[in-house]
Order: structure tokens, then sequence, then C-alpha cells
């Protein structure tokens, strides 16, 4: 298999540090709701769904699914909607309550730092932070377009009430600022009561069947990454069998088009040198990381992003003194990959 051609420059516009997120604070229908208008919404690669144009891409490389973000203040609450696709989220700092229902009245589940939630489509949901700090969330959204948010018909009636229009294109418009609706353009139509009985009904149990909790990982016997200091956990995903990634099947294991897992590494300890044929998304949770990748070595820290080329070799090693905490996203419900054996170290070029 050929190398893939890459240069140091071409690996750095590929991570994105945590501290160079660009917020969103006009994303959605919602963001001038009272409870609703301290919220910030991040999209680190891919389109997302923000309903603005102000909406910063961080990379826009295609993934097959979307990697974004929503950080928000004590009390304040992201309101009910519906997707197209898979939204799971990991919590990278705060507590939260996640609800479902038209009016989040259905069922609730709360996360703590390191739990994961994945909650299935057609169904009205929405978080709040409910902790004494602000708090952030990593968000996977499905398939290269996600499609649209369905708001509850609550939320778009409350918008309205602030000057803002959302249109059957999904884009906003700011009535209270004086922009006029595009001539021929049509208001977004709220959801019939035929649609939103279609909607699926998730009580308390069935939520916390959509949840894995940090205190519940399990690393699996075998993978690819696992050796002495390492433990992968798998999450999402059906097991793999097949080939040199034997991991076990994850608790959330029904299709979303990309698997994700959860990789705990000791000081001074590295993976061997692999490669995957499909995108590799890692956002360290905790620690310090280097992802050494040919002869580049791109350093990452707590709540930093980096995508790995597909095919790169790389090994990703913990740079600090203690344990690091990664979670990846692997491309596809049946990703694969292969150790690196005997195998030339790669150059830059």
């Amino acid at each position: 298999m050929a190398e893939v051609p890459l240069n140091p420059m071409d690996l750095l516009a590929r991570r994105v540090r945590y501290e160079d997120f660009v917020p969103c604070t006009t994303a959605f229908i919602d963001t001038r709701t009272p409870g609703s208008d301290l919220k910030e919404n991040f999209t680190i690669i891919g389109s997302g769904v923000s309903e603005s144009p102000d909406q910063h891409v961080h990379i826009d490389i295609p993934h097959g699914f979307n990697i974004g973000g929503a950080r928000q203040p004590p009390h304040c609450v992201n309101s009910q909607h519906s997707h197209d696709t898979a939204e799971v989220f990991v919590v990278h700092s705060g507590t939260w309550a996640f609800r479902t229902g038209e009016h989040g009245e259905d069922g609730e589940a709360i996360l703590m730092v390191g739990d994961v939630i994945s909650i299935p489509t057609h169904a009205f949901r929405g978080f709040e932070n409910i902790g004494e700090d602000t708090g952030f969330l990593f968000a996977i959204l499905g398939g290269d377009d996600p499609g649209r948010v369905l708001w509850a018909p609550h939320v778009l009636q409350a918008a309205g009430q602030h000057g803002l229009v959302l249109l059957e294109n999904g884009s906003l418009v700011d009535t209270a600022n004086g922009e006029p609706l595009p001539k021929g353009a049509k208001p977004m139509p709220v959801p019939t009561e035929q649609q939103l009985a279609k909607l699926q009904v998730l009580d308390d149990a069935a939520l916390e069947d959509c949840v894995l909790r940090r205190d519940r990982f399990r690393p699996a016997p075998a993978s690819l990454l696992s050796a002495k200091g390492i433990a992968e956990t798998p999450i999402i995903g059906a097991p793999q069998p097949d080939g040199e990634d034997p991991v076990c099947a994850g608790k959330l294991k029904w299709p979303h088009g990309f698997q994700l897992r959860h990789l705990r590494i000791g000081p001074g300890i590295a993976t061997e040198r692999y490669l995957r044929h499909q995108e590799e998304v890692l956002f360290v949770h905790e620690g310090q990381v280097a992802v050494d990748i040919l002869d580049a070595a791109v350093e990452l820290g707590a709540g930093d992003v980096f995508t790995s080329p597909i095919n790169a070799v790389r090994r990703i090693r913990n740079a600090g003194n203690v344990p690091a905490e990664i979670y990846s996203v692997l491309g596809s419900d049946a990703p694969t990959a292969e150790r690196v054996r005997d195998r030339p170290e790669s150059h830059l070029s």
C-alpha cells in the first residue's frame, strides 16, 4: 500500500486545540429564548446542523460523520429537538440532564464527566447543564449531511416571540434586527400532530439503555491497540471478530455509521505502529498525548481534537506523567485496521 504524502502543515491543519474552538452564539432558533440564550455551539469537523451563517467550521474534510460541541453555563438549556441521524454526546465537563419528549417529560438521564449517551433518531431530546460550573459536551452526528433539526412546536413559537423565524430551507431570519423574509421564502411549518405521533417515546429505562457510564467501561480483552499499560473499551459498535482488530461489541451496538471507543494509556506507554483504512478522530479527555505520524509528532492536550489521515502509519503515546484518556471515533460501522510490521519508517514530503 502506498504511503500517504504529508507534510507537517498538513498534520497541524488536522488539529484543533480546545482553546482555539470558535463558538457560535446564534446557531439555532432558540438562541434568544430565555434559559437557552447563553449556550455556545461548535462545529469542529463537518458541516453540522447549524441554522446560522455565523457558524465557524474548523475542518471541512468529509468524514462520514460530524464532530461538534456545546458549551453551556449552569442552568442553560438546549431546547427539545429531533435528528434524522445518530446524535452522540460525550461529557467532557459538567453534569448534564438529558430529557426526552416534546416538553422533556418522557424520560431523563443524568450524565457525569466521561459518560456517553446515544439518543435514537426521530425522538425529541434536549439537555441542560445542571452542574455548578460551565460544562462542555463533545457531539458526534452521523453522516456527512446530518440533515436538519426538527424542533418541538413550543420552541418555534417561543423563538417567534423574540423575532427569529426558521425558514423551510433551514436558515434563520432575524426580524428583530430588521431582516426581511426573502421573497418567496416560507417559514418552517410547525410539526403536525401526525408527525409528532410518529416520533419515538423514550422513558427513563429506555433512555438509560442509551447510556454507557464511565464507571461501567469494560476494556476489550483483545484489540489492535491493547497491550500492557493500554486499555481500549468499545462504546459504540458491533463486534469486529475478523482481522487484526478483534474488538468486542460496545453496549451501544446498533448501527451509527461510525464506532466510538475509549483508550486509556499509562504514563510512558505507546501503542504499536498501526494504520486505519477509515477516518480516525481523537479527542483527548484527560492528559497529554502525542500522535506520531511518519516523522512528525502532533501534541494534544485535554479537549483537543485531531483527525488522522486515512492509511497514514501512526502510533499514540502518553506524553505526560499521568494516565491519558482518549475517545476515538472511527468511520464506518465496520472499520478496518492493521499493525505495521517490518515496514520502514516513512518520511514527510
